[in-house]
């Protein structure tokens, strides 16, 4: 497993992150944003859940320049090391996981490495494939996953 150490920092601040709300809670719930957005697409559900859980948000790593690798990113294999190092790092199991998009996919690939870490999978829009190809339409175009790419490049 590769883990994430950009700049001398540990997983969860090279990407970003933030724990909110109840500290005290053993119930910990971790919001992973899909492709092309970053966390703040959780802004309007957290505050609520944060009343009653720990809740964690971090970036993928395609939200940072400095931190994308091309090769470790090139399957959600990457992405999923790095959410365990997240979970490694704060300490945290039994998890309520929820993610969204290409995040589905990437708590699945996690909770499959380390059981113990989940203790739900909340799954939203999730697709075991993004791409069409010949004899498969369930996603999108390479030309618009390109497009998508250049505005997350030069937003």
């Amino acid at each position: 497993m590769e883990m994430l150490n950009a700049r001398g920092r540990g997983v969860f601040e090279s990407l970003n992150g933030t724990v909110y709300g109840n500290y005290s809670s053993p119930n910990a719930v971790v919001l992973l944003h899909g492709f092309g957005t970053d966390q703040a697409v959780w802004h309007r559900i957290f505050p609520v859940l944060a009343c009653f859980f720990k809740v964690v948000v971090f970036n993928l790593a395609f939200n940072d320049a400095e931190l994308y690798d091309r090769n470790k990113y090139s399957n959600y294999s990457g992405y999923a090391d790095d959410l365990i190092g997240v979970l490694d790092e704060l300490d945290l199991r039994n998890v309520s996981y929820v993610g969204h998009s290409m995040a589905a996919m990437i708590g699945c690939i996690a909770a499959v490495r380390r059981p113990d870490y989940f203790g739900q999978l909340i799954l939203l829009g999730g697709s075991p494939r993004y791409l069409n190809s010949e004899g498969y339409v369930g996603g999108f175009e390479q030309a618009e996953v390109d497009a998508i790419f250049d505005n997350i490049s030069s937003n």
